[in-house]
């Protein structure tokens, strides 16, 4: 498939992306509480839709905890689990046959999790690797690949399941355009991204260190979608009976730098392509300084809040319900007048 949206720049350099991937993989949690949190949130639309999905992609982002939470929803029989980074990919996999360890409920206190390296990853061909299904779960094919461009045929899935990995895409109408084309008719987009509001006190505590310190600012945390224009995406992908709903919650962490391991435990540090390479380690405490100074909790944790925009959309099929063509309308304001009783404002019957 070819790119169809409008890329004038690319603001995230996508090289950089897979490395801060690569490097989650070996230090993360593949159990992240916050990560688990969206996407059982996300997932939770498909019990509200009663028709199986036999095919169906999860697309970057939270993969391995979409496909732990997907628990039968969808009656998914094969999971294209795809990612831009091997090494990623590689983890899910070594922890697909592995004893499952008791869930961890998110909750608004949680702390960075722990960054101990797990044992060497077995290695899986650069294409696809299959894991046979197993006690009723669907089977499993991982593919390396870019969400900017996907490898999939047009009309080959039920369903597109994107958890926390579109924020990082340059050409975003373009990936979603590609999304639903790969769709078949009456196919279902699901997506969770963060939103404008993520990380605002970090952003904050960034410029004022920087201002203080070197007298400018350069941007330290990634541009995000805003909530008014999720909508617009749904729509430029030509996706029908769009739905568009945001969850906003505060994390605390006992301090920013324990906020900091976390987004690099999870993947989500910078990857603007103008950003400066190297942060001054006094401008870097400032930036901790003013965190606490401006935003410190009474017990000495500070809070970080996420947004995140959960976005669904189908593709368009016959069956859908349409809005009538402008004119069709075979009942005027005149006759509804007729129906309807007319009473001046306050004088309501009680």
């Amino acid at each position: 498939m070819q790119e169809t949206g409008d890329r004038n720049v690319d603001i995230f350099d996508r090289e950089v992306k897979r490395k801060h991937r690569d490097r989650a993989a070996l230090i993360g949690s593949l159990q992240d509480p916050l990560l688990d949190h969206v996407t059982d949130s996300l997932l939770d639309r498909l019990e509200d839709i009663k028709r199986d999905f036999p095919v169906a992609l999860s697309l970057g982002g939270a993969g391995d905890s979409v496909r732990r939470h997907l628990r039968g929803r969808g009656n998914i029989q094969t999971l294209y689990q795809m990612d831009l980074s091997q090494a990623m990919l590689d983890r899910s996999a070594e922890a697909l046959n592995a004893p499952i360890p008791p869930e961890t409920l998110f909750n608004p206190t949680m702390e960075a999790p722990s960054t101990s390296n797990p044992s060497e990853p077995r290695s899986l061909d650069s294409d696809a690797s299959e894991v046979p299904s197993t006690s009723g779960r669907p089977e499993i094919q991982y593919v390396v690949g870019d969400e900017e461009l996907l490898p999939f045929r047009e009309e080959s899935l039920d369903l597109v399941v994107s958890s926390l990995g579109l924020h990082w895409v340059n050409d975003l109408p373009g990936a979603m355009i590609q999304a639903r084309r790969a769709l078949k008719p009456d196919g279902l987009f699901l997506a969770a991204m963060f939103g404008g509001e993520t990380l605002k006190e970090l952003r904050i505590a960034c410029s004022v260190a920087e201002l203080e310190r070197e007298g400018g600012v350069s941007p330290r945390v990634s541009p995000l979608v805003q909530v008014r224009d999720a909508g617009n995406l749904l729509g430029r992908a030509n996706l029908a009976l769009p739905a568009v709903d945001v969850d906003t919650f505060t994390v605390n962490y006992p301090s920013a730098l324990e906020l900091v391991e976390h987004l690099r435990s999870m993947g989500e540090v910078n990857a603007v392509r103008n950003r400066r390479l190297v942060l001054p380690r006094d401008t870097a405490l400032a930036t901790a300084a003013a965190y606490q100074s401006m935003f410190a909790n009474k017990d000495g944790s500070v809070p970080a809040t996420f947004q995140v925009i959960y976005m669904a959309g189908w593709a368009p099929h016959s069956t859908q319900q349409r809005p009538r063509q402008r004119g069709s309308a075979t009942v005027s304001l005149e006759d509804l007048a007729q129906v309807v009783e007319w009473r001046p404002e306050g004088n309501d019957p009680k």
